[in-house]
């Protein structure tokens, strides 16, 4: 040992005693023992690259060196964690400074041989996780994941993954699903479960290895690497083989049909991408903003340019997110806009003073001050009646405005002659990414009642608004979606207007609703009070209740009076599946006026006949038989023939009811509003996976059905697979329309659309005269889909379904509401997954 005041050899003071012996993913620790005072703790200066940065005590417990010192205390040892901006990958140097000085020896690998005073160190931020690979469930990859950042973090969800096939990559997906039972056992964030669909291309009857990995350290989840085969049998593997072959022939006549698909093959845009693809849009949005611009000064348009008056209401925001958010405002490319901030009982004193320099550069921008807080709802309605602009945009404190967003608002607002416009928004995080789209149907007052899609950019007509009235304290936390529901009432349907266009970020931080929607509990009860209260005032009876405690609504109508319906179900030899969906009917069916009619197409089984004969004695079944080849449209437009009913609902026998009120949704949303035409169901295949959640005209040629295959407990894109909404078209499989319409827009087409596609050519022909089409989520039913007559993808059925493609394009190619269906924002993809493939943003036009 060296003297008092000196150190040894080992670089161990003499007055002290101990190591830095270990370092691990930014975590140091050691112990150092006073020997002079073996009851006092000893405290270190941290050193990294030479610069003083902490003091760390040396109070924790090591029963390990106690017993091998025969100290009189086990507070000897610390534990030291590297300060984040020094895991950044860069090679650093840390040591300790003893009391007296001197350097804390470092204990390399080689022990009391290895001593050094210094450890030089090269890391990254230390993840851990928590997770698992569950498995492959009808060629899905399943499971969910979570991870720490720090030693000491909180567990987070929503991470990127890797999936890889035999070291090829496969593909990414987001675990952003929700995990119930991950969240009750973690008590963390339930958005954290995964699932990726094994593309066909890796769809093998041999096994492969399969592994994930958390983004962007590669780290491997538990659970994987797992060896499995995806298919399971060579029959399976020889109709896979023989589908795709069917697939490329159809393609080709696709192609024939359109060129653009051999044209420049270009990478492909999605949502599990979407950042990519945003920042390509945005750049294209401001030069179709200019080329729209252009084109009016040569056109000797006149510009409008109202005064816009943008409500902010601020209660203690995070300042750089609040200057931010007014710098957005300051940024517009529309110049005659005042900026109105309502600062509700803040009291911070850099929030007022950074308020009083925007006031002070910018004449367009004042401040209204509340002493004391009042909430969203009230500190909003000072705001408003502050106003003095045409027009008003709502604005959160620490939201990010698109530089172009007014300049298109209002040109909008000039072009249509709307009273109130919304646009489409994104999600901008802490690191800078955009993330989770609201990509926005046109207006729908049923989809309006489920959530409020409207939500950013809101603008509206500053005398509407007055008209309206202030927003509501009572409903603090779903006060805008009160009074979107307001404004409904007042304003006809073609006076709302969606721009569809993304103009609004939210600026997601861990305390906002763009985060976790659980921090804002209050906000789901305000939302079922105000559904309920709009209806209520409306006159409707319905029952609305929150989906799994989200600020999503199930709102159901049960028809109070019962208009008479025929249940028209055509079919031929099926006996055992139509007896099964007649009987279900009969059995669970509370609705009390309703008659079956069973069109019997030439059916030949005797079991057939008997089954006939034994169900004719029901007085509510009526049979009629029609001795012809198959023709959907005729069968059911002959049981329409002469029937009486007010209401007509069109079934596939393969078609299996389980709900009593089944027919009382239906005719309750068909009753609700004079307008509705027809309403359409929910209908699951028997694995309970989604065949039926309303039809998208327009897309893979005529048209396709939205979120197909999504599990019956999946939300869907922005709920829309669980909320009963407005469609341009839902499917004849379970279809209730109007009697009065179906025979004034000439029921089905039993000429050119004898099978495929009459159901979608009925739907528009009844939006063509302005009837509103409803899938109801609330009825759901079971559908064997093709059981009875087969598929149309059979080669015998190929040239038939390509003739009907081609008679729906050529009568209704032309309609812009099938051109863009209204329901489906033209930022989506026509092709490939519905809801995920994104359009390339050059084919956008100007605006």
């Amino acid at each position: 040992m060296a003297d008092i005041d000196g150190t040894s050899d080992t670089g161990v003071s003499a007055r002290f005693s101990g190591y830095f012996d270990r370092y691990e993913s930014g975590r140091a620790s050691g112990w150092v023992a006073n020997l002079l005072s073996p009851q006092s703790i000893v405290s270190l200066v941290a050193l990294i690259d030479g610069v003083e940065i902490d003091h760390v005590l040396c109070d924790g417990l090591r029963p390990d060196v106690r017993q091998a010192l025969g100290l009189g205390s086990a507070r000897v040892g610390f534990t030291y964690d590297i300060p984040p901006a020094y895991l950044d990958q860069r090679p650093h140097v840390l040591s300790f400074l003893l009391p007296d000085g001197s350097a804390l020896a470092h204990m390399g690998a080689d022990g009391l041989r290895g001593l050094s005073p210094s450890l030089a160190f090269t890391s990254g931020p230390h993840v851990a996780l928590e997770g698992q690979l569950d498995g492959l469930v009808h060629h899905a990859l399943r499971g969910w994941v979570l991870r720490r950042d720090g030693h000491d973090g909180p567990l987070s969800a929503r991470c990127d993954l890797l999936v890889t096939c035999d070291n090829v990559r496969v593909g990414q997906v987001r675990a952003d699903q929700l995990r119930r039972d991950v969240s009750s056992v973690m008590q963390c964030d339930p958005n954290c479960g995964f699932e990726f669909i094994i593309p066909a291309a890796f769809r093998k009857d041999y096994p492969q290895r399969f592994r994930v990995f958390v983004l962007p350290e590669m780290l491997e989840l538990s659970g994987s690497p797992l060896t499995t085969r995806t298919v399971s049998d060579y029959l399976e593997g020889r109709l896979l083989a023989l589908a795709s072959d069917m697939s490329r022939v159809h393609g080709d006549l696709e192609r024939m049909r359109r060129e653009i698909d051999r044209l420049l093959p270009t990478e492909g845009y999605h949502l599990d991408d979407y950042d990519r693809w945003a920042r390509r849009y945005y750049e294209r949005l401001r030069a179709r903003v200019a080329a729209g611009r252009q084109q009016a000064r040569a056109h000797g348009t006149p510009a409008e340019d109202p005064l816009v008056s943008v409500l902010m209401p601020a209660y203690r925001p995070l300042l750089a997110d609040f200057v931010a958010a007014v710098d957005s405002v300051i940024a517009q490319t529309y110049a005659n806009w005042e900026l109105i901030i309502v600062d509700d009982g803040s009291r911070s004193e850099p929030l007022t003073a950074q308020i009083d320099r925007f006031c002070q550069s910018d004449p367009r921008i004042r401040c209204i001050r509340r002493a004391k807080n009042v909430g969203i709802a009230r500190a909003t309605s000072l705001g408003m009646e502050a106003a003095r602009g045409a027009w008003v945009a709502f604005f959160d404190h620490d939201d990010v405005l698109v530089d172009v967003a007014l300049e298109v608002m209002v040109r909008a607002a000039a072009r249509t002659g709307a009273k109130l416009l919304y646009s489409d928004e994104d999600k901008l995080d802490q690191a800078g990414y955009f993330r989770e789209p609201n990509l926005k149907p046109d207006w729908s007052w049923r989809y309006v009642l489920g959530c409020n899609y409207v939500c950013h950019l809101t603008m509206v007509e500053t005398a509407t608004m007055r008209a309206v009235g202030p927003l509501r304290r009572d409903y603090d936390g779903a006060q805008d979606h009160d009074f979107i529901l307001r404004c409904a009432e007042l304003l006809d349907h073609r006076l709302i207007h969606h721009v569809p266009e993304l103009l609004y970020h939210w600026r997601i931080t861990p305390n906002s609703t763009a985060a976790d929607v659980s921090n804002k509990q209050y906000a789901i009860e305000a939302g079922v009070k105000c559904v309920s209260d709009h209806l209520a005032r409306l006159g409707h009876m319905a029952t609305v209740r929150s989906i799994n405690g989200l600020t999503i609504y199930s709102v159901t109508f049960l028809a109070t009076e019962e208009p008479a319906v025929s249940i028209i179900i055509p079919f031929r030899n099926e006996t055992e599946t139509t007896r099964r969906c007649v009987e279900a009917l009969l059995d669970r069916t509370r609705y009390g006026n309703y008659e079956i009619v069973l069109v019997d197409n030439w059916s030949t089984a005797r079991e057939a006949a008997s089954f006939l004969d034994e169900i004719a004695a029901n007085p509510r079944v009526r049979v009629l038989r029609v001795v012809d080849e198959f023709n959907y449209a005729r069968l059911n437009n002959l049981a329409a023939s002469g029937n009486d009913a007010a209401f007509y609902v069109f079934l596939n026998n393969d078609v299996f009811v389980s709900d009593a009120d089944w027919l009382h949704r239906l005719v309750g949303e068909a009753t609700v509003r004079d307008d509705i035409g027809i309403v359409g169901a929910k209908l699951l295949y028997p694995n309970r996976t989604v065949q039926h959640a309303g039809v998208l005209v327009g897309t893979h040629g005529v048209a396709a059905h939205a979120h197909l295959g999504v599990p019956d407990d999946d939300y869907g894109y922005v709920g829309r697979a669980v909320l009963s909404q407005e469609y341009t078209a839902v499917t004849a499989a379970c279809l209730l329309i109007r009697a009065a319409l179906f025979h004034d827009i000439g029921g089905f087409d039993e000429t050119h659309l004898r099978i495929a596609y009459n159901d979608v050519d009925l739907c528009l022909k009844a939006h063509a005269r302005g009837w509103r089409i409803i899938w109801c989520a609330e009825m759901v039913a079971e559908h064997h889909e093709s059981l009875s007559r087969g598929s149309d993808m059979r080669p015998d059925q190929e040239a038939r379904l390509f003739r009907e493609q081609q008679v729906m394009l050529e009568r209704w190619g032309d309609k812009p509401f099938f051109r863009e269906d209204p329901y489906y924002n033209p930022n989506f993809a026509k092709s490939g997954r519905l809801f995920h493939q994104l359009a390339d943003p050059a084919h956008r036009p100007p605006l």
